[in-house]
């Protein structure tokens, strides 16, 4: 979907849902800051860049944790109850969605609300007790159906989307700021842009298509540059595969000439190590983007760029 769709997308849906913003249009925090709450890495650094001085705002989810089983402590829901806005992705954290259906309904974004989203990949989830055909883990499959998968912030153009959703929603709430959040919006989208066109000339001419990941979190990425993801587990970067799966996988990366499977920053490369150790193939990161180390220089942008460089390597691209 081109940029300016999705930006057209993301706007409509603000201007239907900010109606009800709960602070009637004042800034509550220090200094007379609007008070945001961002559930993870991603919306936080787009909440910081489109917020600006303007804004304050604090992470639910611990730098370099892996945000996918956050358990919220009293102390964060009270957080969420009196923060301005909370800007969270819906279906990724559940304890995120559930404080904020209870606590902040009328003062919060979900980002996934502002763009196109696209149907869970549960290929590697559902393959696993593929044999199994009923009981539990059966049942669990069918839960899954019809889901869409949370990790829309691995394509820069839907971040696009989202940075002018969200300077939308900032100006309703805090008004007085109002140009101030829209230029700020303005200037990410177009760096997201740039992002965006950088990862669409580098992986124009690859001699591979195939990304073997540890988990099933590149599909947005996958769908936006015309590449195919081949997961490890599925959504949920916690469930293990059975050893006919990995054998499968084994064959399936001989079979398509696959020279790498991608390991992440926050999980445990062992089972992608495993896997890439019994097809004779290398590994390689390609992080999720689901959170940076404490201390660490990178943001999404350098992160993102170095994901490219990554890919362009594993694919042979020119």
């Amino acid at each position: 979907m081109k940029r300016s769709v999705l930006i057209s997308s993301a706007l409509s849906v603000v201007m239907l849902a900010t109606a009800a913003c709960g602070n009637g249009g004042s800034s509550s925090g220090a200094d007379g800051k609007t008070e945001i709450t961002a559930s993870f890495y991603p919306v936080a650094w787009l909440a910081e860049r489109v917020g600006g001085a303007n804004a304050e705002v604090a992470v639910l989810t611990k730098p370099g944790t892996e945000p996918h089983d956050l358990e919220l402590s009293p102390r964060q829901v009270a957080e969420i109850t009196e923060t301005d806005l909370a800007v969270y992705v819906k279906g990724l954290q559940p304890a995120v969605d559930d404080a904020v259906a209870q606590h902040a309904a009328d003062r919060s974004l979900d980002v996934s609300s502002l763009v196109e989203l696209i149907p869970a990949d549960e290929h590697a989830h559902a393959d696993e007790h593929a044999h199994e055909g009923e009981g539990e883990h059966a049942e669990e499959a069918h839960e899954h159906e019809g889901e869409h998968d949370p990790h829309l912030w691995l394509d820069p153009s839907r971040m696009a989307a989202a940075a002018t959703g969200l300077g939308e929603r900032l100006a309703e709430a805090d008004p007085a700021h109002a140009a101030d959040y829209r230029a700020n919006a303005q200037k990410v989208a177009g760096e997201l842009g740039a992002l965006d066109g950088e990862f669409e000339d580098g992986l124009a001419r690859c001699e591979q298509k195939t990304i073997v990941t540890s988990h099933a979190a590149f599909s947005y990425l996958a769908d936006r540059y015309g590449l195919e993801q081949v997961a490890i587990a599925g959504i949920d970067p916690d469930s293990e595969p059975s050893p006919r799966r990995m054998a499968e996988l084994s064959d399936r990366i001989k079979e398509l000439g696959v020279t790498t499977v991608f390991t992440e920053t926050l999980v445990s490369p062992r089972l992608a190590q495993t896997l890439a150790d019994g097809a004779g193939v290398k590994t390689a990161v390609l992080d999720p983007l689901e959170g940076v180390k404490e201390g660490s220089g990178d943001d999404y942008l350098s992160v993102q760029r170095r994901n490219l460089a990554a890919l362009k390597d594993a694919l042979v691209c020119s």
